[in-house]
């Protein structure tokens, strides 16, 4: 009996460990903090002008006048009103990083929208003016970094959110201003990556009121019925009343059954981006500030170590409240490109506001 029931304990452990020890490994890449690790299975490629497939053996095959392969195809003229795809990429995989250099001025950052969709839906996730989408408020380029961009001096644009795919990720860039203007950009991506059926995919939404309505609170996310993860967001503000200090307003974030009243509640605008008693021009890792000059702001917060999650649904607005001798209800111009994750099937964004809203009173150099 003994013998019998010994054997049947080595027999269950040698299946344990067969499967165990023959099962394709689970483990999750962290390319990031775990460098070192070379057998991830991950495919590297990228895609620009001069590859535009980042098929393998394909790229720098254009000609300058100093021949084949020579600087062919760095960048393109993008027409007024003319759309280019930036990529078709079959999956699985993952977009780890965008740059883009292209013109300098406010009204063009304003009026290049960029547009993604996810695993053949028919309707975008992301569109949203490319300044925005970059990090920067009024298409006012101001020098900062953030843990999920990098803005150069010169317009150069980077973004490194990632953005996961399980069949197909396509994105174009649309030139909505009247003058053609160049572009250069680079997606680096890794395909074979191995996502769960529900990952969430990336999505980007513009907004602008210009002005507020009073006592009517700017949205930031509309209704989301689906689950979700809120990554952050780009907000601009314009103040309409110079002098008048406008950030008393409370951020409300309504999950999973709010109605009236929301789970997470703020205590003022500016201390949502993590700043107090008034906005500094002062720029960090998560949250801060990247312009606050001549009644203009671009405000930034990136919910990465602190995440803000749902299983339902989501909806997400400030209020408008400024400080005149006490709290008083006011109306300002306001922007966001407010960035989460959520899965596929999605339902589309609302409208993106047309070019003539969205570069109205734009930033002047």
């Amino acid at each position: 009996m003994y013998k019998r029931i010994m054997s049947v304990k080595l027999l269950c452990l040698f299946i344990v460990v067969l499967v165990l020890g023959c099962g394709e490994p689970k483990q999750i890449v962290d390319i990031v903090n775990q460098p070192y690790l070379l057998d991830t299975g991950l495919i590297s490629r990228s895609i620009c002008f001069e590859n535009p497939t980042g098929a393998p053996g394909e790229g720098g095959k254009s000609a300058s006048k100093l021949g084949v392969g020579r600087k062919g195809k760095p960048s393109v003229s993008l027409k007024a009103g003319q759309t280019v795809q930036l990529c078709n990429i079959d999956g699985p995989g993952t977009i780890r990083h965008i740059w883009m250099a292209g013109p300098k001025t406010p009204l063009h950052l304003r009026s290049l929208v960029i547009r993604a969709w996810w695993d053949g839906q028919t309707h975008p996730s992301i569109e949203c003016p490319i300044g925005d989408f970059m990090g920067f408020a009024h298409g006012k380029v101001m020098a900062y970094h953030s843990a999920i961009h990098s803005l150069g001096q010169n317009v150069a644009m980077n973004i490194w959110l990632p953005m996961p795919f399980a069949k197909n990720a396509r994105i174009t860039l649309t030139n909505e201003s009247k003058k053609n203007v160049p572009v250069y950009y680079q997606i680096d991506y890794t395909i074979a990556d191995k996502h769960p059926g529900n990952v969430g995919r990336l999505h980007v939404l513009f907004r602008r009121e210009n002005p507020t309505t009073m006592k009517k609170d700017f949205v930031l996310l509309p209704q989301r019925k689906n689950k979700g993860r809120l990554m952050g967001a780009i907000i601009g503000v314009r103040n309409l009343t110079p002098g008048q200090w406008w950030g008393e307003g409370e951020i409300k974030i309504f999950m999973d059954g709010d109605t009236e009243y929301p789970t997470i509640c703020g205590t003022g605008s500016e201390d949502y981006v993590c700043l107090s008693y008034g906005v500094q021009q002062t720029p960090f890792l998560y949250n801060g500030c990247s312009l606050n000059q001549k009644d203009f702001v671009s405000m930034y917060r990136w919910h990465l170590p602190d995440p803000i999650m749902w299983q339902k649904e989501c909806r997400i607005t400030i209020q408008q409240i400024v400080w005149k001798k006490g709290l008083a209800e006011t109306v300002d111009d306001w922007s966001t490109a407010t960035f989460w994750y959520e899965p596929v099937p999605s339902e589309p964004l609302p409208k993106i506001p047309d070019v003539e809203m969205r570069t109205a009173d734009i930033w002047q150099d």
